[in-house]
């Protein structure tokens, strides 16, 4: 059941107005029904892997808490960990494992013995296994204390607005919130619809018109040249970002209008003026979990410079492997890892160069704000510096092997000396599967989105529209809504990008 359908809308509906029809004490029961008949919607036989993964988490953290001997708890820590990740090697990795074994193998002219094979892959799986991981840790850490009801902890694991692409939420935060009571509340439930409204926008508007053009160039690489990759890249920044923000914004405005708040997972990350600033920005709950769970446990960067850029390193690898088996993710994280690690360098060599002690209370005189403009201009060449680099590291994540991204490297410039070219540049145009207006719709949405972030870059966008006189609110909305109804991607597949992680 995709949130851009009307099987989603009407599902949806119900579940709300049941919701704030039933009493307090039987709605948390509605939300664990619901959610399972969310997922199931999709394949219903696994369901029982994730009522498997919740019973485990459920059970070990209940041992962890009863159990006095340290030895023990340990014990049990270690083994439930691991068959949480030997379930999501099992069913995320094995082909990965055995298809790169199968190309080694044939490398060297050796036959190799294990045929190949399918293997399911759950939607989401690598969400709800990071969140309950999650929770077990904390436990084990004394951070939490486990919950004693295991229907109570599998509707932590199976909230439906972000079970299978998150935001990836902390007991601390999303359980209590489950089941407390919550009157119906209007200012709730509209910025809930708004917050979705935004979601919609950004995904039938943009992400699944810029991915008709995208997938085009993407999937047949060899028959385009430097320019449409220039292009289709750029639109594949904003199509990975349209389509995944677009369904953060669309689970946290469905959370909302039953008065729970997710944690918020982006903030207009392309603004950003260093690719470390990106991350901070970027899929927050994944990065927060990494930094909280992978980097610091690690030794962070309480440690020798080297060790920290190895921990950066093997953070960002990770990430990468998260994010998909291929190679193709491997190697997108481990290039923002590189990244990061560049900057740190530099950044101390400019610091040793130029030393500057940071003073809250230096006095700023004239060659302060003489000196603004000139700042300004240096944060909007850092801004468009790392779009550039983050643009780059895309190729790697959307090519469908690492021989395509190269391939789409390696002729980044070809024919750029045509760039001034109408005719040139009007055969590309035809060479997409887009039409020439469906462009200019892409195009000019992509500028409205940009416009709003801009003028509300210091702010969540729903509440500083809020904050606008009624008739500035009303026509924003309005026009959003207006433009997803005339001018939306429907019945396209439509399916989320990162429903396959």
């Amino acid at each position: 059941m995709l949130f851009n359908s009307i099987d989603y809308i009407l599902f949806f509906a119900s579940v709300v107005l049941f919701y704030y029809i039933l009493p307090h004490r039987f709605r948390w029961i509605l939300l664990l029904i619901s959610s399972c008949i969310f997922y199931m919607s999709w394949r219903a036989e696994l369901i029982l892997l994730i009522l498997f993964s919740s019973f485990l988490n459920y059970s070990s953290s209940m041992l962890i808490d009863m159990t006095e001997s340290h030895k023990k708890k340990k014990f049990v820590f270690a083994l439930c960990i691991f068959i949480n990740f030997a379930l999501l090697f099992i069913f995320k990795y094995m082909m990965f494992i055995n298809h790169t074994f199968m190309a080694v193998y044939e490398y060297f002219g050796i036959h190799y013995p294990i045929e190949d094979f399918n293997i399911i892959l759950p939607m989401g799986i690598s969400f709800y296994t990071f969140q309950a991981a999650s929770y077990t840790i904390d436990v084990y850490k004394g951070e939490y204390k486990p919950e004693r009801n295991f229907f109570r902890f599998t509707l932590f694991i199976t909230f439906f607005p972000q079970l299978v692409a998150g935001p990836i939420e902390r007991a601390d935060r999303l359980m209590k919130q489950l089941f407390t009571e919550k009157k119906f509340d209007t200012d709730n439930f509209s910025m809930g619809l708004k917050y979705m409204l935004l979601g919609f926008f950004k995904k039938v508007v943009i992400a699944d018109r810029a991915a008709i053009l995208v997938n085009s160039v993407f999937n047949n690489a060899h028959n385009f040249d430097g320019t449409s990759f220039i292009i289709a890249v750029l639109f594949f920044t904003f199509q990975i970002y349209c389509d995944f923000s677009g369904y953060s914004d669309i689970a946290i405005g469905s959370a909302k209008v039953l008065g729970i708040d997710l944690m918020q997972n982006f903030n207009k990350p392309y603004f950003s003026s260093s690719v470390k600033e990106f991350w901070r920005r970027w899929h927050i709950s994944l990065s927060s979990w990494l930094r909280d769970y992978v980097y610091i446990p690690l030794g962070g960067s309480r440690c020798s410079l080297l060790r920290k850029y190895y921990n950066i390193f093997v953070t960002f690898a990770l990430s990468g492997l998260w994010h998909g088996a291929n190679w193709t993710f491997v190697l997108w994280g481990i290039i923002h890892g590189l990244y990061q690690i560049t900057e740190d360098i530099i950044s101390k060599i400019f610091s040793f160069v130029i030393p500057h002690k940071k003073d809250e209370n230096e006095k700023k005189g004239f060659l302060y704000y003489f000196l603004l403009p000139f700042r300004a201009i240096i944060h909007i060449i850092r801004v468009i510096f790392t779009f550039i680099l983050v643009a780059f590291a895309w190729i790697f994540f959307r090519a469908n092997s690492t021989d395509d991204a190269l391939y789409i490297i390696t002729h980044l410039t070809d024919g750029i000396e045509n760039i001034t070219d109408i005719q040139y540049l009007y055969d590309i145009s035809n060479g997409f599967a887009l039409s020439g207006f469906e462009i200019i719709i892409l195009g000019a949405s992509i500028l409205f989105l940009i416009f709003t972030e801009l003028i509300t870059y210091k702010n969540d966008i729903c509440k500083a529209i809020d904050k606008l006189p009624f008739i500035f609110r009303f026509s924003f909305y309005y026009i959003t809504a207006a433009i997803i109804l005339m001018t939306g991607v429907f019945g396209n597949g439509g399916e989320f990008i990162y429903f396959q992680f």
